[in-house]
C-alpha cells in the first residue's frame, strides 16, 4: 500500500476517534456511516450537510422568537428545539443534542435568559461540528484521490 495514503488512513482513523472521544459524535454517527456504500459514496455528507442547514434556520428562526424579551413565543421556540435535538439525534450530534436538552428546560419554565445562554451554546456545538466534520471529510476525499479507501473505525 501507498505510504501517502496510509498515512491519510491512519490520519483519519485517529480524526474520527477524538471526534468520539471529545463527545462531538456518538454511535448514530457509526450507523449512518454504515448506511453508506459504493452505491451511495456521498451518503453520510450528504445527510450530515441537510443537517446543518436545518440547524441554521432553526437557530436563526428561534434567535428571532427570543429577541422580544416581553413577547416570547416559548412553545415556538421549543418547536424548534424539538426538531433540532430530534435531527442531532438521528446524525449523532452527541454535544448539539444535550444542549438541547437543556435547552428545552429552560424553554419548559419560560427562561428566557436561559434559552439565548443554550441559543449561544447550541449555535457554538453546531458550528464546532461542521466545521470538525467538513475537515473529515475533506480527508475522505484525500484517501479517495490518493488512490485508497475509507478505512473502518471500530469506536469502544
Amino acid at each position: 500500500m501507498n505510504t501517502v495514503v496510509a498515512q491519510l488512513q491512519r490520519q483519519f482513523q485517529d480524526y474520527i476517534v477524538s471526534l468520539y472521544q471529545q463527545g462531538f459524535l456518538d454511535n448514530q454517527f457509526t450507523e449512518l456511516r454504515n448506511l453508506q456504500d459504493e452505491g451511495t459514496p456521498d451518503f453520510v455528507s450528504e445527510v450530515v450537510s441537510l443537517f446543518f442547514d436545518d440547524c441554521a434556520k432553526l437557530i436563526n428562526n428561534m434567535s428571532r422568537s427570543l429577541e422580544q424579551p416581553e413577547n416570547v413565543d416559548f412553545k415556538q421556540v421549543d418547536s424548534g428545539v424539538h426538531q433540532l435535538k430530534g435531527s442531532s439525534s438521528s446524525v449523532g450530534a452527541r454535544r448539539v443534542k444535550n444542549v438541547c436538552i437543556s435547552f428545552k428546560e429552560c424553554c419548559d419554565v419560560h427562561n428566557r435568559e436561559g434559552c439565548l445562554r443554550c441559543l449561544q451554546q447550541v449555535d457554538y456545538e453546531y458550528k464546532m461540528l461542521k466545521t470538525k466534520l467538513e475537515d473529515l471529510f475533506k480527508l475522505e476525499q484525500r484517501i479517495l484521490q490518493a488512490g485508497g479507501t475509507i478505512p473502518q473505525v471500530d469506536i469502544k
